[in-house]
């Protein structure tokens, strides 16, 4: 036997090569075991460098390779040395979606009132979809959209697509709807709720790792710096909305993205990555 013949094992999900010192497959997320072996004295580095500095960071010993199984990141995972195995469809429907449409409002071609959730919704009911994939903002669209790439392909991965859209568009109508109930005006503009649907529901195994003290592979303190900036943009983003009262246009002060739809999006996606961590951890 060589003497790097311990450093992988090997995922029976999706077959790829895998770190001996995890309890989920980086590439598929299928679940390996229930608890982490402790690592051992020589292994280098312990948690206390798991930041994602630190898990970029090369490590002495062994083969590039295995440092990237050893040390993934939530950023590295996106391109692993093994594959991007599943295509994210969903995601890429929705990134794409939300650009053409984009791209149609800033040229003309469709007027705002028509998809945008400006005011009560006097039948229009498709407005609590369509809006989470049109934007009035450009600088608000392109980080909504980077958040939903990046964690929307993530949780496909391993999920597949329903989830990604279930929870995406779950979401954003959730948080559309509260607002309805909650605003004499409501102005649900973009998926900001969607997006932090996403990450909250693809955050989850590692926050239930990490209250019980177990080792984990995502980089929370990134995720929750993500979470905090798609929570803020309310504040930051111009508040530009114009809504029709009888025959005339009226400017309307409210922010171009909705705080409340993204609280919304974050409890809805932490119950729902809930109960996908409790039904994985029942088939293990």
């Amino acid at each position: 036997m060589s003497p790097g013949a311990d450093l992988f094992i090997v995922c029976k999900h999706c077959g790829s090569e895998v770190s001996p010192y995890i309890t989920e497959c980086p590439y598929c997320g299928h679940r390996l075991r229930r608890r982490a072996p402790k690592l051992p004295s020589a292994a280098g580095p312990s948690r206390a460098r798991s930041g994602l500095l630190g898990r970029l960071a090369p490590r002495s010993g062994g083969s590039e390779a295995a440092s990237r199984e050893r040390a993934p990141s939530w950023l590295a995972s996106i391109a692993p040395s093994g594959g991007f195995g599943v295509r994210p469809y969903a995601t890429i429907a929705i990134v794409a979606a939300s650009a053409v449409i984009w791209i149609l409002l800033r040229a003309g071609y469709v007027a705002s009132g028509k998809l945008l959730l400006l005011g009560p919704l006097h039948g229009d009911w498709w407005k609590i979809f369509s809006s989470q994939v049109s934007y009035l903002n450009g600088w608000y669209a392109f980080f909504t959209l980077l958040v939903v790439a990046v964690f929307g392909w993530l949780l496909e991965r391993r999920h597949g697509a329903p989830v990604v859209l279930a929870l995406f568009f779950g979401g954003g109508a959730a948080g559309a709807l509260v607002a309805l109930a909650v605003y004499p005006v409501p102005v649900v503009t973009g998926g900001n709720a969607g997006a932090l649907a996403l990450l909250a529901g693809w955050a989850v195994p590692d926050l239930v790792a990490a209250r019980r003290s177990d080792y984990y592979e995502g980089d929370l303190l990134g995720a929750s710096a993500l979470a905090v900036l798609m929570l803020a943009l309310p504040f930051v983003v111009p508040k530009v909305a114009w809504i029709v009262r009888g025959t005339s246009l009226e400017l309307l002060v409210r922010p171009a993205a909705s705080w409340l739809t993204g609280v919304v999006g974050v409890v809805l996606g932490l119950l729902f990555g809930l109960g996908l961590a409790r039904i994985r951890d029942a088939r293990a």
